[in-house]
């Protein structure tokens, strides 16, 4: 499953929660948080630049080097290795705080 897959997918999976949690709450302003959640939340999971993130942490905040290979090698392997994410205890740590903070947030706002 190549990323364009992963993504409409995620979408699919968000529409139908939107579906559910309008129904469920009878609030259009529910289910359009709940849209606006889950957009941003697919967002910060398929959208990044793995390969940028993947350095050291300390060079995160310095320009990245010219790469070795082209751009369309690059796309063309970014499309069979979907999973090209490493669990990096700082990212994880960093994602979880984010996105755990997120839902609560939501979860809050649905459940009132």
């Amino acid at each position: 499953m190549g990323r364009d897959e992963l993504l409409r997918r995620s979408l699919v999976a968000l529409a139908a929660a939107v579906v559910v949690t309008g129904l469920a709450t009878a609030s259009l302003r529910k289910a359009a948080a709940t849209y606006g959640f889950g957009i941003l939340a697919i967002a910060g999971v398929l959208l990044p630049d793995w390969e940028f993130f993947d350095r050291d942490f300390s060079q995160w905040l310095t320009p990245m080097p010219a790469s070795r290979r082209t751009a369309a090698a690059a796309a063309a392997e970014r499309e069979h290795d979907v999973w090209k994410f490493k669990p990096y205890p700082l990212r994880m740590a960093m994602l979880t705080t984010i996105y755990g903070f997120g839902l609560y947030k939501w979860w809050m706002y649905v459940s009132s």
